[in-house]
């Protein structure tokens, strides 16, 4: 009964704007900076090698290259201090967590696109395409069989 109670209280501070973010992503997080009494938004844009938590308490880890330096951050999505989280580009991972990102340099560290599928769906369609000309150019030629016929 007492965690119902916990997540009735969360409940009024959670964030319901949050896109729906997987290990992966390529994300751009618009965090807030406060120096003095001045407030801006800074950027933060990387590879989301980690999701851990859930409710009040879920957090990410972004990774990006800075200078030829890894740049993690770990990151809690319900923050006030997160202004917004934009996903750039859907990556393709059969992991929980990308640690293995860590090691990698160069070309081997990018992640295949989630929509690579899409080139099966135009196959399917291109051959009702092919069959519609077809049927077009039957017709032109049952036209001359026809005048050679008679």
């Amino acid at each position: 009964m007492s965690q119902s109670i916990m997540e009735a209280v969360e409940a009024d501070h959670l964030k319901s704007d949050l896109p729906a973010v997987n290990v992966g992503d390529t994300v751009d997080v618009h965090m807030r900076i406060i120096e003095g009494e001045k407030e801006r938004i800074q950027v933060f844009g990387g590879v989301v090698i980690a999701i851990k938590g859930r409710g009040i308490n879920r957090m990410m880890t972004v990774r990006r290259i800075v200078a030829n330096e890894g740049v993690e951050r770990v990151l809690p999505m319900h923050s006030p201090r997160i202004a917004q989280i934009d996903i750039v580009r859907r990556g393709h991972a059969r992991r929980a967590k990308l640690f293995f990102l860590r090691d990698r340099v160069g070309k081997s560290r990018r992640l295949r696109d989630r929509r690579r599928g899409l080139a099966q769906f135009e196959a399917a369609i291109a051959p009702e395409r092919v069959e519609d000309e077809a049927v077009v150019e039957t017709t032109g030629d049952a036209g001359d069989e026809e005048a050679t016929k008679d």
